[in-house]
């Protein structure tokens, strides 16, 4: 009920951006009217057009016409996806996909969205944050939910990244429990217990089963249903996409009557600017080794979008001055080699070109600080 207030509360502030703008142009069109009106008359009412200050006047009339009329179908659009929410309230169901951390959960998330929504490493704790992917179709709608990997918290942070994970068992109504052919079954047995007390349906994927041989994949079977007994088993292979088309057709099989949350034409729950910091953090992800790669958050300063180009202006926090250092590297070309691919990643996500400015700040200890996750968007409770 909570998540469903945050929508209902995103969507009013929506609402009331777009009123506010709208009220700005349509403030702003009759004092163009009239500067237009008032060098007509100093032209002595001849009508013709020819001055650069009046060419200006019209183009800017224009303009704002066209922006007039865009903002009141994007108020239109809002409105629509509020009563949609209001007359669904409670009728949110979804799929939410957990497991230890670097099983493949991501690479299944955005195989099955066909979207790619959340970043890919071989790192763990690759994933942070809850991320949902929203598939339509004619009959359906299925909001998935990739979650952080389970693990044993050293910090605020990942104490944050267990409550995403531990919050998607409470509001799923299909679980997709995810492991591979490398993890033993009894590896987190607080977090399977808790599986299996679920009054819900879950299929247990045993991915990367491309990387195993029949024998061992029987014998995880087996351990599994020892385990979790009412899950379905299906083993998978995530990178390959093979049996995903079957886990998609048994979670429309399984998945409770409702009609759609969301709009046909929304297919995430996260902002633009959530992205951007995303594929930033996965290039420093790929680059850089030990500890710099989790001691690292980005925060868009800027995003300026055109019909043409987006402007971003980006910021990485990282814990020390030190860090700080090894980031940027030698005469700025770490960076720079950041920048440049996590630019080519974005041009491709919005299609769009991109300017991409990125800067380095130190904030002391910002893992363990409740404020400084907060900021960030971090669920501490």
């Amino acid at each position: 009920r909570l998540i469903l207030d945050i929508f209902m509360s995103r969507a009013r502030t929506a609402y009331v951006k777009t009123q506010v703008q709208l009220a700005n142009y349509e403030y702003m069109l009759p004092r163009l009217s009239g500067l237009w009106t008032h060098l007509e008359r100093q032209r002595g009412g001849t009508g013709t057009r020819g001055g650069a200050g009046e060419r200006e006047i019209e183009t800017d009339r224009r303009i704002i016409r066209s922006r007039i009329a865009k903002l009141k179908e994007d108020l239109k659009k809002i409105d629509r996806q509020m009563a949609v929410q209001r007359s669904n309230r409670g009728q949110l169901v979804r799929v939410a996909l957990v497991g230890y951390t670097n099983v493949g959960k991501s690479t299944l998330m955005n195989a099955l969205v066909g979207e790619r929504l959340s970043i890919i490493t071989s790192k763990a704790q690759t994933t942070r944050h809850r991320i949902m992917g929203i598939v339509n179709g004619e009959d359906f709608q299925i909001v998935y939910s990739d979650t952080p990997g389970v693990l044993k918290p050293n910090y605020k942070l990942q104490e944050s990244m267990l409550n995403f994970s531990t919050s998607a068992l409470m509001d799923a109504d299909v679980l997709l429990y995810v492991t591979d052919v490398v993890e033993t079954p009894d590896k987190h047995n607080d977090f399977v217990e808790k599986v299996g007390h679920l009054g819900v349906p879950v299929l247990l994927l045993i991915n990367k089963i491309d990387l195993s041989n029949q024998e061992k994949l029987v014998e995880l079977v087996e351990a599994w249903k020892e385990l979790l007994p009412k899950a379905e088993i299906i083993p998978i292979s995530a990178t390959s996409k093979f049996n995903v088309d079957y886990v998609m057709k048994r979670v429309k099989e399984l998945l409770p009557d409702s009609p759609p949350y969301f709009d046909k034409d929304q297919w995430t729950d996260k902002p633009a600017r959530f992205f951007v910091t995303e594929i930033i953090r996965e290039k420093i992800l790929l680059y850089y080794d030990k500890e710099i790669p989790y001691s690292v958050e980005v925060m868009v300063e800027q995003f300026k979008e055109e019909a043409r180009k987006i402007h971003i202006s980006a910021i990485i926090y990282v814990e020390r001055d030190s860090q700080k250092g090894i980031i940027i590297g030698k005469q700025g070309k770490a960076l720079k080699k950041v920048a440049t691919e996590a630019r080519r990643d974005l041009e491709r996500f919005f299609g769009k070109t991109i300017f991409l400015e990125t800067f380095v700040k130190v904030d002391k200890d910002w893992r363990s600080s409740d404020k400084e996750l907060r900021n960030f968007g971090y669920q501490l409770d």
